[in-house]
């Protein structure tokens, strides 16, 4: 079962709400936390907007070694625990307090990812995998996720071409081979399949505006109200 909390404030119930977004390289899940960010503030819900890696201190230096090229080196194993060690950080100081604040805490990739990359992509023991969330990361689940799906050649041009427009370089995971990232999407999809209840799948080739309104249109009903 998701890990949700109630509190009642002032005789008011106060639901927290936990949504992550996913996809391969280039999907567009970044804009569309975005934009789903800008309802929120629009209607006034109060939210976190973080991301992994790098949604706390320390996880902005585990993201620095983990995402630029010259890292190109790292073994499965290290790559998974710096992950880990990165998601720990991120939920004790950042996505806890939240949730505990009453917010909806939006997060661009979470375990999904874990799951998808390190244990799909990379061939890790995807129960090990879970086993380790259990424990470390008290089994903290989304209650919802929003997986952004489309063909890897697409997703990659587009990674690549945004890349090209910033200083910035994180692109190692770009540079990895297509049977890598084919590997990644078959893990996506196979991970929305196994938790049809959570997962909203997308098609990520249309544009940002309509994908934004299928976005709104599967939130609960108490996440859009206005009247909050």
């Amino acid at each position: 079962m998701p890990w949700s909390i109630i509190f009642i404030i002032c005789g008011e119930e106060n639901l927290s709400f936990f949504i992550t977004f996913e996809g391969i390289e280039g999907c567009g899940k970044t804009t569309q936390i975005e934009l789903l960010a800008t309802f929120f503030q629009k209607i006034h819900r109060p939210y976190l907007l973080t991301r992994e890696p790098g949604g706390s201190p320390l996880g902005r230096r585990i993201r620095e070694i983990l995402l630029t090229p010259h890292n190109g080196g790292i073994e499965p194993l290290a790559e998974y625990f710096l992950y880990a060690a990165d998601r720990v950080q991120h939920l004790r100081e950042v996505i806890l307090p939240a949730l505990r604040r009453g917010e909806v805490v939006l997060c661009d990739r979470y375990f999904d990812a874990t799951m998808a990359y390190q244990g799909y992509g990379r061939g890790l023991d995807l129960k090990w995998l879970e086993a380790i969330h259990r424990w470390a990361m008290e089994n903290v689940t989304p209650h919802l996720t929003y997986l952004l799906d489309l063909p890897v050649e697409v997703g990659l041009q587009r990674a690549l071409t945004r890349m090209g427009q910033t200083a910035l370089r994180e692109d190692r995971f770009e540079r990895e081979a297509l049977d890598f990232h084919r590997r990644v999407r078959e893990g996506y999809l196979s991970l929305a399949r196994q938790d049809p209840q959570r997962f909203i799948v997308l098609d990520g080739m249309r544009d940002p505006l309509s994908l934004h309104q299928e976005v709104l249109a599967h939130l609960p009903p108490e996440m859009r109200r206005h009247d909050l």
